[in-house]
């Protein structure tokens, strides 16, 4: 690497986790962008899971799926939303990958007798991992999960500190850290940031610059305080004060000159940018006239992070209509009643696994057909839009075969291939393509013929079932072109009521909404 153009910034927290790290560091990364500069991101996470595809979205928040078909933690989401760009399965390492990759290369041979331990060899499988992401871009950015301390993070800070020591031209390490205020004395305490960069100097890591997450804004007394005590210099303690929305992040970093603060150690030359369009976006997001109110209705509701980019895509929607957003996480396995839905100018039925809920879900997709509310179903929302209407308008007693594996009318079905002995990483995943028929509501909505959109899915739309439900008026209007899978429904006697086999939210960034999201937006919008 000592013979290469690229750089890496390096971002960690300590004290607790949710500090806003991806944010942060997708923020800066936006600014470097904008600016002329290649940029490319990174999460390493600390849990043994491979990937978190197996886990429940309460647990860790939702899985978010990059193009190449990688299942990664959601900070990856946040990467894309703000760069406006796709990034890959490589953009997520995990300690079980770490594992993983070093266990089978032991196993067969590949260590040469040697003794394998952590030191060097997992720090080595880290290291390359990360120099791999560097290959191509100007600067990449690698966000560190949970917190300094913890011992599952060990191996990964090791290998910060053995990169930062070897190339400290071509690295850089932005240290998170809190500072709460206590309302009883009226007053900011930067005690916790002070052991946070305690415990990095411990392990051999000082870091370049501290950004502060804190409910007020930080005085000259605590930035002398935090720039003494932590090592650094004043003009590198940088607030991360709370804000109505994280959208402003970037412009908050660009104020403090992040940026140029970061390009001068590294001897970068930064365009003159002015972030016109993110600044334009942030201002639609506050500045908008009148409010939509828009329903998700899921299985995971008791965790906002579950759905965190189903939520973004809407708000992203909302401004490129010129209104807000008000989107409210309505529990499947508690809405009984039509009645819970009244209030709301347009539905969505999300995702999820499991027969939990699914009766909320259905009611919820009735009374967008029967009273005309826009309505968009994604994914497990599209195949029980499906049965929904075989059931209530085709009186076919459908269902679906993973919650009832003996049905007799199974009108959503297993996709040949499948193993369900093996769940981790082999569902249906990454970009395909949807082959749009003309004239139809999703061709106006894209303004295309053909579209590709993320998949994450082991059941798909029966095909025997298409001839019975074309005739009472359901309309498929995309299909994949390689394999004939179903991949949009909509159903034509409603003004807006149209469900994907795909997770549209997944390639909705800030500045380039999903279309899906901008309509149903438009629809809710238009019939207040």
């Amino acid at each position: 690497m000592e013979n290469r153009a690229e750089k890496i910034v390096f971002v960690t927290g300590g004290v607790l986790s949710s500090l806003g790290k991806g944010i942060i560091a997708s923020s800066i990364a936006r600014l470097f962008k904008d600016q002329g500069l290649k940029v490319n991101m990174m999460k390493c996470d600390p849990y043994l899971n491979v990937d978190p595809g197996t886990m429940s979205p309460i647990e860790h928040g939702e899985v978010f799926v990059t193009y190449d078909g990688g299942e990664t933690d959601l900070d990856v989401g946040h990467y894309e939303r703000f760069l406006g760009q796709n990034l890959s399965k490589k953009s997520s390492l995990t300690t079980g990958r770490v594992y993983s990759n070093v266990l089978n290369r032991e196993r067969s041979g590949g260590y040469l007798g040697k003794t394998v331990q952590v030191i060097p060899h997992i720090t080595d499988e880290i290291k390359s991992k990360i120099i791999e992401n560097t290959r191509g871009y100007d600067v990449l950015f690698v966000e560190v999960g949970g917190t300094v301390g913890d011992i599952e993070s060990l191996p990964y800070l090791e290998t910060i500190r053995q990169l930062l020591t070897e190339y400290p031209e071509n690295t850089y390490l932005i240290h998170g850290a809190y500072v709460p205020y206590l309302k009883a004395s009226k007053e900011l305490k930067t005690k916790p940031a002070q052991h946070s960069v305690k415990e990095l100097l411990g392990l051999g890591i000082r870091p370049d610059m501290i950004v502060t997450r804190n409910e007020i804004a930080l005085t000259d007394k605590e930035r002398n305080k935090i720039a003494m005590f932590c090592n650094v210099q004043k003009e590198n303690v940088i607030e991360s004060v709370d804000v109505p929305s994280v959208y402003q992040i970037p412009l908050l970093m660009k104020e403090q000159d992040v940026d140029k603060i970061i390009a001068r150690h590294f001897k970068l030359v930064l365009q003159e940018n002015e972030h016109e369009k993110l600044r334009e976006t942030v201002d639609k997001l506050f500045h908008s006239e009148g409010e939509v109110n828009i329903a998700i209705v899921g299985k995971y509701t008791s965790l906002d992070d579950a759905y965190i980019s189903v939520t973004e895509a809407v708000k992203h929607g909302a401004i490129a209509n010129g209104v807000k957003a008000k989107v409210d996480l309505v529990s499947a396995q508690e809405l009984t009643d039509e009645a819970q839905l009244k209030e709301y100018d347009g539905i969505i039925v999300a995702g999820g696994f499991g027969e939990s809920g699914i009766a909320g879900k259905l009611l919820a997709i009735k009374y967008a057909r029967e009273n005309n509310v826009p309505f968009l179903g994604i994914c497990l929302g599209m195949q029980l839009s499906t049965i929904d209407f075989a059931r209530n308008v085709c009186g076919i007693a459908a269902d679906h075969q993973e919650l009832v594996p003996n049905t007799k009318e199974p009108i959503i079905h297993l996709i040949e291939g499948q193993d369900l002995s093996n769940l981790g990483g082999t569902q249906r995943l990454g970009a395909y393509e949807c082959q749009i028929t003309e004239g139809t509501l999703a061709h106006e909505v894209y303004g295309s013929t053909l579209v590709e959109e993320r998949h994450r899915h082991r059941y798909e739309f029966n095909d025997a079932y298409i001839e019975a439900l074309e005739a009472k008026g359901l309309v498929f209007s995309g299909r994949n072109p390689q394999t004939g899978l179903v991949e949009i429904i909509e159903n034509p006697a409603n003004d807006f009521f149209i469900a994907g086999q795909f997770h549209p939210e997944l390639t909705s960034k800030l500045t380039e909404p999903n279309p899906l999201f901008v309509s149903l937006v438009k629809y809710a919008k238009a019939g207040k």
